[in-house]
């Protein structure tokens, strides 16, 4: 039996292997995902995107970027924390009038008010106030508030104008309620004009001399308006005798005064520096020793008084 052989055509040729679609040659016979090729692409284009600053790119500039960043939240913060601590304050300086009965409340800011509308005529209101008995704790701690207030919104002719009337009210009230010999003592200090000692000296004698009564024997047993000769004349007590000042009431009062004074501890010797708290402090215990010197001048003058 014949063997055949049967040749099948050969309808197709081999064709030469080629990479996938998805991959390309390098010069150097390697292949690379056309996706990293294209990343690769972008990432050296993403410098010529529209409006990014090339600094957008440094990782420097970055950095300096980030730190601005965290400096500008950290001031934000404590802008934040220091508004927040004003609100507290601000409630804090409002609650000082809650244990006030609200009339006097609102009485107590009108007076004030009509202060600090009156200008040249203010220490004319203060008076007329006082003499109406209107002037009271109320009023300075309307004035206090405000004072605060000012303070902490630094509003420094705000500061000034009522830092005065405080102290200008405070003195009124000191005033009204402080015991004769102490209004002598003030309205003494008051007659000086700051220039003419030797003048203010005379007229402080002649106040004492219209003030105190006469401590000789003689006016003693026999008062004024009385005839020695004719045995003749009133023998009793002026009507205002319980408000009679004896010389030694002053003279006492006021040495106490220095006394306590004196003890103080002055702190103003051991301020240094020319900031302007420092001069203030500063000129301040210069006028406060100019006042001690002054009240001693007066003390010898009442000890020393003769009629």
């Amino acid at each position: 039996m014949d063997a055949k052989l049967f040749l099948l055509p050969c309808s197709f040729r081999l064709q030469p292997m080629l990479p996938p679609k998805n991959m390309r040659l390098s010069p150097f016979n390697t292949t690379y995902p056309s996706g990293t090729v294209l990343r690769r692409c972008m990432n050296k284009e993403e410098q010529l995107l529209e409006g990014m600053p090339k600094e957008y790119y440094d990782d420097e500039w970055q950095a300096r970027q980030r730190e601005k960043s965290k400096e500008f939240h950290r001031r934000r913060r404590e802008e934040e924390e220091e508004e927040e601590r004003k609100i507290e304050e601000y409630r804090e300086i409002g609650m000082r009038l809650k244990g006030y009965p609200d009339e006097e409340v609102v009485k107590a800011r009108k007076l004030v008010s009509s202060f600090i509308r009156a200008e040249e005529e203010v220490e004319e209101q203060i008076e007329e106030a006082a003499e109406r008995g209107e002037l009271t704790e109320l009023v300075l701690m309307v004035i206090w508030n405000r004072l605060d207030l000012a303070r902490r919104d630094e509003e420094k002719d705000a500061i000034r104008s009522l830092d005065l009337l405080y102290r200008r009210v405070e003195t009124e009230i000191l005033r009204r309620e402080a015991t004769p010999a102490m209004r002598l003592l003030n309205d003494l200090l008051n007659m000086h004009d700051g220039f003419d000692d030797s003048g203010w000296l005379k007229e402080c004698k002649k106040h004492m001399v219209d003030t105190f009564p006469r401590e000789d024997p003689f006016s003693i047993l026999v008062p004024a308006g009385f005839d020695i000769d004719k045995h003749h004349g009133p023998l009793s007590l002026p009507a205002e005798a319980d408000d009679v000042l004896l010389r030694v009431d002053f003279i006492r009062e006021v040495d106490a005064l220095l006394q306590e004074v004196r003890s103080e501890q002055n702190e103003a010797e051991s301020v240094e520096g020319f900031d302007p708290e420092s001069v203030a402090v500063k000129l301040k215990e210069q006028e406060r020793k100019r006042t001690i010197r002054q009240v001693e001048i007066l003390l010898d003058l009442a000890i020393n008084l003769k009629w």
